[in-house]
Parts: C-alpha cells; structure tokens; sequence
C-alpha cells in the first residue's frame, strides 16, 4: 500500500469518525433536550444530518455511494411508466385473481373440513 493510499485510508477514517460523532451527539442532543420545542430539535437534527453528509460525502466511500445515487435518479428518469389506465386495469386483473383463488381456497377448506368432520364425528 502506498503511502498516499494510507493517508488517504487515515483521513477517511477519521471523517467517519466525524460523522459518526456527528450523528450520535445529534440523538443524545435530542435526548438531552427534550423539554425544548420540537420545531427547535427538528430544525438542530437536520442542520446536523446535512454536515454529517457533506462530511461523509468527502471520503471515498461517500463519493461512490453519491455517484450510484446519482446514476440511480438517472436510470429512473429512463423508466416508462405504465399510463393511469393500463394501472387500473392491471390493479382490477389482480384483484380478480386474487378473488376467484380466495374462493378456491374457501373451497377447499370447506371440503376438507366437511371431510374431517365426516369421519371424526
């Protein structure tokens, strides 16, 4: 491993450390002041998220994690979406398959029941 790769792997332990910190002081914060308004807790827990991801954001990890991110909202951007129609057909399809097994079900069960009971008594 080469030096810079090292010190590179250093810092960005000790940026993970940051947010790690970041994000449990955050909770005890929030913990510790309860009795404060929530609007005021709320707005504190954001503004520390925010800084806790920019922190995170400048290791390598953080840098790759944000590139899928980005690739991602690019590939969902690509996704034809099926029309209000075609979803409301497709939902009505199922809920019809689900129905007529539901009564196949119901079916089998009585059946079987009415099988068991026979012999039984």
């Amino acid at each position: 491993m080469s030096a810079e790769k090292s010190v590179g792997n250093a810092l960005d332990w000790l940026k993970w450390s940051v947010v790690t910190a970041l994000l449990v002081g955050g909770v005890v914060g929030n913990w510790y002041f309860a009795e404060a308004s929530l609007l005021v807790r709320v707005i504190a827990l954001l503004a520390v998220a925010v800084v806790a991801a920019v922190v995170a954001v400048q290791t390598e990890r953080g840098r790759s994690i944000w590139s899928l991110i980005k690739e991602a909202r690019t590939e969902v951007r690509r996704v034809v979406w099926p029309t209000n129609q075609e979803t409301t057909q497709t939902t009505l399809v199922v809920l019809v398959i689900v129905l007529v097994f539901a009564l196949i079900l119901w079916g089998l069960d009585s059946l079987l029941s009415w099988i068991v009971s026979s012999i039984i008594g």
